[in-house]
């Protein structure tokens, strides 16, 4: 659990650099070999594309790393659980253990909703932590919605003026 609690920090140093550019801010790093071989952060908006999430960009960080799009010996460690865009990433690159901090009651395939990750219909399931740093990823990101919503509002007030 210690060296789990390390990797997600640094997955929340991650997801914090998100929030400089006004993006959802969650974040990911892959270990191999008790070292990280890559990171990121969503840039959804950032990019303009639906795929640039910080799991699917991570992965592909990764496979550069490696030379290979096998993720075998590595851990995915994300501040938000996965929706099933990157969960299906994950089990496509073999990722072996995944481990996530938040809960996603919306889109949440890692046994949330669902569980792609360990689906037993799959050629590959993956280990799954639930919960880790939890708290810390959850506030992040309802600290950054209530940001959007409270900003939202000044807006409208504003406007009604």
């Amino acid at each position: 659990m210690q060296n789990d609690e390390q990797w997600m920090n640094c997955a929340l140093t991650e997801a914090r650099k998100a929030l400089t550019f006004d993006e959802v801010p969650i974040g990911a790093v892959i270990v191999k070999d008790n070292a990280i071989i890559a990171s990121a952060y969503n840039l959804r908006e950032t990019n303009q594309l639906s795929t640039a999430h910080a799991e699917i960009l991570a992965i592909e960080k990764a496979c550069e790393v490696l030379g290979t799009w096998r993720l075998e010996d590595c851990t995915l460690y994300v501040t938000l659980e996965p929706c099933p865009m990157c969960a299906g990433a994950i089990v496509q690159a073999r990722v072996p253990k995944v481990v996530y901090g938040a809960a996603d009651y919306k889109a949440g395939c890692a046994g949330t909703l669902m569980n792609l990750l360990q689906e037993p219909r799959f050629n590959h399931r993956c280990e799954v932590q639930e919960g880790v740093l939890k708290e810390e990823c959850g506030q992040l990101l309802s600290t950054f919605f209530k940001n959007i919503r409270d900003q939202k509002k000044r807006l409208k007030k504003e406007l009604e003026e």
